[in-house]
Parts: C-alpha cells; structure tokens; sequence
C-alpha cells in the first residue's frame, strides 16, 4: 500500500488510519491556534502545590541519580539514612526540596512552549494507536455517521424510483446498473452536503437550512472537549512527550539542570557536591530521565487543575459557524471523492447483480436449497 492511499495491492485500509498524521496535524492546528493557550491554562497550576505534590518523591530522585553518579554519596541520601536524620536536618532537606521544586515549577511555566510540543503530543498518541483519531470523530460526529448511513437508504429509494421509470421507458439491460452507479453516487454526495452546508443558516421561505453538524455546535463541542482532555492531552500524556521528545528534550534539561545545579551545590549533612561539567551533564540527564517514575503523584492535581475540557468547550462555542465547520469536515474531506465513488461502486455492483437477473444471466436458488444450506451451518 502506498502511503496516505488507502487502496493497496490486495486489500484495504480506514481512511481515517491511512491519514491519521495528516488529519491529526490539521486538528492539532485548530486547537492550537483556536482552543489552547498553553501559556496560559499551564499559569494556573500552582507551584507551591506542585511541590507539595512531588516532595516526598525527591529524596528517592536524588538517591537514584546518586546512585548512577556518585555511588561514594548513595548511602549517605539513602530512603533509610533520610528517615534517621536528626529533626532539624530532615526540616531543612524538607524546605529546600520545596524551594527547589517551587523554582523549578515557575521556571518550567516560563519556558513551557519550548518544552511542550503540542504537536507532537498528540500526533505521537494518534500514531501509536490510529483507533483514537477514529473513535474522537466517531464520539462527536456519531449523528451525523449514523445519517449518512441513513441516508442512504431513503435518498436511495427517491433515486430509485427514477432509476425504475427510466428503466419502463428504456428496456436497454445496462439501464439498471448505470443507473445504481448514479444512485450510488448521487446518495453518498447529497448526504455530504447535507452535513455540512449550508455552513451559515439561511433561510428558505419559512424554513431556516444549515448543515447538520453545525446545527449540533454545542453538544459536539461537549463531546470533542470531553474526549481531547482526557484521552489525549492529559497530564500523563503531556508529561511523557516533556520527557521523551527529543525536539524539546533538550531545553527541559536546560531548565531541569539550572535547579539542580543548586541541589548538587547545597551543603547537606557538611558535603557540598561540586561535581564536574561533565559529571554535572551527566547528573542532569540522570535526573530526567528517572523524573518520569515520580511525576504520576501530580496527574490527578494537574488534569483537574488545568480544566482544558472547559477551556475547549467554552472556547467552541463561542467559534463562528464557519469555524466551526473546520473541526469535522476536514476528516471527510480528506477523501470525500473516495467515499462518494465507493457508493458508486457499490451503486453499480448492486445494479449489475440485479441487471443479471432480469437478464437471466444469474440465477438465485430456491427456498428448498436455500433451507438445504442453512442447516450444514455448523452453529456454536
């Protein structure tokens, strides 16, 4: 199968697995551009919560870097050795830790669009499992999924009727299957149309037209908003690409490393850690990179904090019809020539059995053998 074709050499594939980048980089355009401040929802998490949060986790960050890195200190910040220190030694561990985290928390909202590729987030997610991009725009478009299946069957019988008068009038056999070729093609482009246009409301004498899906702004807009926060940008998802995405990787440690150069400076139990550029490097993508083993105890608090599936929802409802239109028609679009020529097709297979048959060209069994065959189906 070539890429982005969904036709290969003996098979087939979803439209939407096909061109899951592609569409996922079209919708990922919108919400950026559209939906998601993301200075702006990351501005109201609250450091000093944060480091609430993460504190109990450092001392188990730190002993696994020390560990990795400077083995001769390990047992000195082990969990245990922690646990027997004196009062005010384990208080004053205890407030630096909450400094640091607290300065590491505003340093990281400063610098979060050089962190945080949206993008990449949730393209990655869809690659990964090309079912999500699929279930997203079957969850807010599951009315009008379910008229064009519809549709089908009404707009069909209407077409199929002046298939049938022409058929009286022209006993020419090739009527009836290049008629199901026209049928088949003219049901899937009206239901298209009838989705998403007119994109405005306009009005028809005492009736007001607008396409389907527009007319649904507000309950798709609950159900995209509901299914992108929490299946998609969510803070474990969100907090994965920080860690993994090598785009932007390096700039966290770079923020990362500016808060530990003072941990590693910090005279604890009378040793300062002045360790090497090199040894420091190394410190700091340790660091990192075992930072994603403690950073779950925050999901909860920074998911609920965040409210993106209020921000999305506030904000589409409030986009213009025409806006609004770019959040689902761009999946069809994508191959709307394909879907409207596979309901020609299916249009001319059905016309041409049915041609065979009034031809005499193809027989169907009787009940009797129908009956015969019915009964040798093994049933489990």
């Amino acid at each position: 199968r070539f890429n982005d074709n969904p036709f290969g050499l003996f098979g087939w594939q979803g439209i939407i697995p096909t061109k899951t980048k592609k569409m996922s980089e079209a919708m990922v355009k919108m919400v950026t551009e559209q939906l998601l401040s993301v200075e702006e929802v990351f501005a109201r998490l609250d450091p000093e919560e944060i480091a609430r949060l993460l504190s109990p986790e450092m001392p188990k960050l730190a002993y696994s870097v020390a560990l990795e890195n400077f083995p001769e200190l390990a047992p000195q910040i082990s969990p245990s050795a922690i646990s027997k220190l004196p009062r005010f030694a384990y208080n004053r561990l205890k407030k630096f830790s909450s400094e640091f985290l607290i300065s590491f928390t505003i340093d990281l909202q400063k610098s979060i669009t050089r962190i945080l590729n949206v993008q990449n987030c949730v393209v990655e997610q869809m690659l990964v499992d090309r079912s999500k991009l699929g279930q997203l725009f079957q969850k807010c478009g599951e009315k009008e999924l379910q008229f064009l299946t519809d549709s089908g069957l009404w707009f069909g019988f209407i077409l199929g009727l002046i298939q049938m008068f022409i058929a009286l009038i022209n006993d020419n056999p090739w009527t009836i299957s290049i008629g199901g070729t026209i049928v088949g093609y003219a049901t899937n482009w009206l239901a298209l149309k009838w989705i998403f246009e007119p994109v405005d409301p306009t009005k028809v004498g005492p009736f007001t037209l607008q396409g389907l899906f527009l007319r649904r702004q507000k309950e798709a807009s609950a159900d995209f908003s509901n299914f992108f926060a929490n299946n998609i940008l969510t803070s474990k998802n969100m907090w994965n690409t920080i860690l993994t995405d090598t785009s932007t990787l390096p700039e966290f440690q770079n923020v990362f490393s500016r808060q530990l150069k003072k941990f590693l400076q910090f005279d604890l139990f009378g040793t300062t850690i002045s360790p090497g550029e090199k040894k420091f490097e190394q410190s700091s993508k340790s660091a990192t990179a075992n930072l994603g083993n403690h950073v779950g105890v925050l999901h909860d608090y920074v998911d609920k904090t965040l409210e993106l599936e209020t921000s999305f929802r506030t904000k589409m409802e409030a986009m213009t019809s025409r806006q609004f239109e770019r959040v689902l028609h761009p999946i069809f679009e994508e191959d709307e020539l394909t879907l409207i020529l596979s309901g020609a097709a299916l249009g001319f297979i059905a016309g041409f059995i049915q041609q065979c048959i009034s031809t005499g060209q193809l027989t169907l069994p009787g009940w009797a053998i129908v009956f015969r065959l019915w009964k040798k189906i093994p049933f489990f």
